[in-house]
């Protein structure tokens, strides 16, 4: 299974419960070229072929370009990403559990990187806000659609 760094300066870990199906959070989730539809954040999304590990997806944020490469999927359950972006090195976890009318999502994020030891307090306040605001919008549209 794998993991975020845990050595790496900036560790972010957040979660959230949704009101919905499984099936509809994990949908709106790995709907990459739907993100913009409902996170305003990102852009542009757009997958290179299906989403299994070893393929990559390329999505636009922040005014950043991302490449991100699956790299474990356990559908339903668990997804994990991640790849370089400007000398900083990102590896992201998702995790979906259901409890009955409910999914408790977490999300665990880490960035190693010269950038980031730079910079450590405000690139982590960074991802903590960004990855909040996902949370809070991967939960409006999935009550929403349930």
């Amino acid at each position: 299974m794998i993991t975020i760094d845990e050595t790496a300066p900036v560790v972010i870990r957040l979660s959230t419960v949704i009101d919905a199906p499984l099936a509809t959070v994990w949908e709106l989730h790995t709907d990459i070229a739907a993100w913009p539809t409902w996170n305003t954040d990102v852009d542009q999304a757009e997958t290179h072929g299906p989403l299994v590990p070893g393929n990559s997806f390329r999505w636009r944020a922040h005014g950043l370009d991302i490449t991100a490469t699956v790299r474990e999927l356990i559908p339903g359950r668990r997804i994990v990403w991640g790849g370089p972006v400007h000398g900083i090195e990102g590896i992201h976890v998702w995790t979906f559990e259901e409890n009955g009318d409910q999914v408790t999502v977490r999300t665990e994020e880490s960035w190693s990187g010269a950038p980031v030891e730079a910079a450590a307090d405000h690139l982590g306040k960074a991802l903590h806000d960004s990855l909040a605001i996902w949370l809070a919008r991967l939960k409006s549209r999935a009550e929403r659609t349930a």
